[in-house]
């Protein structure tokens, strides 16, 4: 039971620090909308928010250059167990400012939440020991 708890906060801490900076990106992003009303491809787009996600990587590192997940296998695992959550938590988001009737931004979507976060995920992942 205290393995389970243990890998409980490992993961929670781990989704938690992740979750931090891609509300930062994407209220950053939202504060940008006016000025990026150009439409943009999607590859191009997927492109930036990968750019983006090993940017936020490094600066974690900066930050928290440990993880809280010390089992090599967890770590592995975890390399898309958090960017899933994020991806799920971001889409959550944006569904609730479509019920309120606000914009959503790229990071509102799965898809590009979930890239910006495996590409954080993966810098942490490399980088940490």
């Amino acid at each position: 039971m205290e393995f389970v708890f243990e890998v409980l906060l490992q993961f929670g801490g781990e989704i938690l620090l992740q979750t931090l900076f891609e509300v930062l990106a994407e209220l950053g992003m939202r504060s940008m909308a006016d000025t990026l009303q150009k439409p943009r491809t999607p590859l191009f787009s997927t492109i930036g928010f990968i750019l983006w996600g090993l940017i936020a990587g490094g600066i974690s590192l900066l930050l928290f250059p440990t993880s809280p997940i010390a089992n090599p296998t967890l770590r592995a695992i975890n390399l898309f167990i958090t960017p899933t959550t994020i991806a799920a938590i971001m889409m959550f988001i944006g569904w609730a400012r479509t019920k309120k009737g606000q914009p959503l931004v790229s990071l509102d979507r799965f898809g590009y939440a979930f890239v910006f976060a495996f590409a954080m995920a993966l810098v942490r992942y490399i980088w940490v020991g």
